[in-house]
């Protein structure tokens, strides 16, 4: 594992640094326990799944790009029933939203319904991806979200939110039509998502307006509920998410 590990580049930030000018009214401070263990370190990619950020203003978003690729190491097993690396490589499926620079999704894997773990499957991702899952299935992805947009900022020319979530639908197929048209960045899926703040900070939103700020290791576990998040800081935020498709009770 040394050798593998010794290439999982993707660096980590100290917690404390970079704190929001308003945390203090913020209801998160149950996240606040004193100093973190670094249990995600090595970890280029964790949890995969399904939020994402308005489609709105967007920066000279420099974030993702200034970023060497997530690698992904794939498992399996060989003609003796031997485990064995099928690939460790850069994640070939890195999708981009032109309407929002700067926000990045890095599709891992995918699976539908019982997975058969006979580790002879070819690459899930090879086919291509898709918004969320149906029932039963995972997605597990990366997500950086562009930094806070300086004010007066404008979306680059032509983009409107419409054509936005027709870009987040085209490239990443259903997405876009789980957002609320009257409330930018809103959005609800059939899906239960556990997510991680990889690298920044995050606010999450919820319907009654009650927010919580996440900052570098705190997890979520989004149950389904309408919600939206918002980068408050003026650099890019790193969250990895698995997303587990469920059926609406």
């Amino acid at each position: 594992m040394g050798r593998l590990s010794s290439k999982l580049s993707w660096s980590w930030w100290p917690r404390g640094k970079n704190r929001s000018a308003d945390d203090g009214a913020l209801p998160s401070e149950q996240f606040d326990g004193g100093d973190r263990r670094q249990v995600l370190q090595a970890l280029s990619a964790l949890v995969g799944g399904g939020a994402l950020a308005a489609v709105s203003p967007s920066a000279e978003a420099k974030d993702a790009s200034e970023l060497p690729p997530p690698k992904r190491a794939l498992t399996g097993r060989n003609e003796a029933g031997k485990s064995v690396f099928k690939s460790f490589d850069v994640t070939s499926k890195v999708v981009e939203i032109d309407a929002n620079p700067g926000l990045t999704f890095y599709e891992l894997y995918r699976t539908e319904g019982v997975p058969a773990l006979t580790g002879l499957e070819p690459d899930p991702m090879l086919p291509g991806t898709k918004g969320f899952p149906g029932p039963g299935g995972t997605i597990f992805r990366l997500i950086s979200y562009p930094p806070k947009r300086p004010e007066g900022y404008k979306p680059p020319p032509g983009v409107t939110f419409e054509s936005g979530l027709k870009e987040l639908s085209d490239k990443l197929p259903g997405m876009g039509d789980h957002f609320d048209r009257s409330a930018p960045g809103m959005h609800t899926t059939d899906t239960i998502d556990y997510g991680v703040v990889v690298r920044g900070e995050m606010t999450l939103e919820l319907d009654d307006g009650e927010k919580v700020h996440l900052r570098q290791g705190d997890c979520i576990v989004q149950n389904g509920t309408r919600h939206r998040w918002r980068n408050p800081l003026p650099e890019p935020c790193l969250m990895a998410f698995i997303s587990v498709g469920g059926k609406r009770g």
